[in-house]
């Protein structure tokens, strides 16, 4: 696999040069973030990009996304001309060289939390997600005040999207994608792309909206949307195990078996309770997840994609974009390659 590290540009203060003091790490994972939603990704943009990686001695092992527009997913008379600039991106990925698209279908909310700096008992702070917590956010003036990863929408913008999903329902957002795959996946396979979709984070209903890439009943329907090689996952270990009904090593040694797995995010939560969970240090102990177990998972597939450490801890008091200091994913980064090392030596 290649041990890759999350990378937000230029503006990241985790910068290049201190990713590439972690020894283990081989490949960056980045985006376009000045290329506004549904326009195609210029050729030269993503060729600097790369260049910026590999002058540091990294591989850009991943694209970590290409946001898929709303009106897309929601099925709206724009989609045909909004899916062809996503073609084009991935065109333009595959001509400057990059094997990997990870990109998600979740309804108006990317991953989302209710608390970004909760309090840990070793003094450090990491995210979390309560059901409770999220019940009693007000969407009455959009969600440029909500933690986490959501655009910003005013007031108006955000109820018209929420009534339009209320319209569309799960099986609308089914077939949705399934239009959008079709589209899209032949363009993957020409460019020599895989396409992986990240599952729903949380993997449930968030605010009544349709969330449907959340178990392995969703994998199973959605391999089988558009049955290619080029179609599959970016797998997350802290998405789907925030579900304790999601055996993880199961769903990766099947999905692995089916060469499905093109991109591994790797990290632990703990569950505390029915919808509810807060986001941990990496290893076994620090959480509900079985960490070797999941990488066994991994290393027995044969799995030889990109891999990263997810979202980490805020620790030794360092500040930033929550989930994505340096300290704590370092520290994962050297877990996961510790674990690594062990399940090949064992294979000897």
């Amino acid at each position: 696999m290649i041990l890759s590290f999350r990378w937000y540009g230029e503006s990241d203060p985790v910068t290049l040069d201190k990713i590439r003091q972690v020894p283990v790490l081989k490949g960056i994972v980045s985006a376009l973030y000045d290329v506004p939603l549904g326009e195609t990704w210029p050729l030269e943009k993503i060729q600097n990009l790369k260049a910026a990686v590999e002058r540091k001695g990294f591989i850009l092992s991943a694209i970590e996304s290409i946001p898929v527009h709303e009106n897309i997913k929601l099925g709206r008379p724009d989609r045909d001309a909004l899916i062809d600039k996503y073609r084009a991106s991935i065109r333009n990925m595959g001509k400057a060289g990059i094997p990997v698209l990870c990109y998600n279908f979740m309804p108006v909310f990317d991953w989302t939390r209710s608390n970004m700096a909760f309090p840990l008992p070793d003094g450090s702070n990491a995210l979390s997600y309560d059901d409770v917590e999220v019940l009693k956010m007000d969407l009455s003036k959009g969600t440029k005040d909500l933690p986490g990863w959501s655009a910003s929408y005013d007031a108006k913008e955000l109820q018209a999207l929420l009534d339009g999903y209320q319209e569309l329902s799960e099986e609308g957002l089914w077939e949705n994608l399934k239009y959008f795959l079709e589209k899209t996946v032949p363009a993957a396979e020409e460019s020599n792309v895989k396409m992986a979709i990240h599952p729903d984070d949380p993997p449930w209903s968030i605010f009544g909206l349709p969330r449907i890439i959340r178990d392995e009943a969703a994998y199973d329907r959605f391999v089988k949307l558009v049955d290619s090689p080029n179609n599959g996952f970016s797998l997350c270990s802290g998405s789907l195990g925030a579900r304790p009904d999601n055996d993880l090593p199961a769903m990766i040694r099947k999905f692995g078996a089916m060469g499905r797995i093109h991109f591994a995010h790797v990290r632990n939560v703990r569950i505390t309770g029915k919808g509810a969970f807060h986001e941990t240090a990496h290893p076994t102990e620090s959480g509900s997840l079985n960490m070797y177990e999941i990488m066994k998972a991994y290393s027995d597939t044969g799995f030889s994609g990109p891999m990263r450490p997810d979202h980490g801890r805020m620790i030794w008091g360092e500040t930033g974009k929550p989930g994505y200091g340096l300290y704590d994913r370092a520290l994962g980064a050297m877990y996961l390659a510790g674990l690594w090392e062990a399940l090949r030596e064992e294979k000897k």
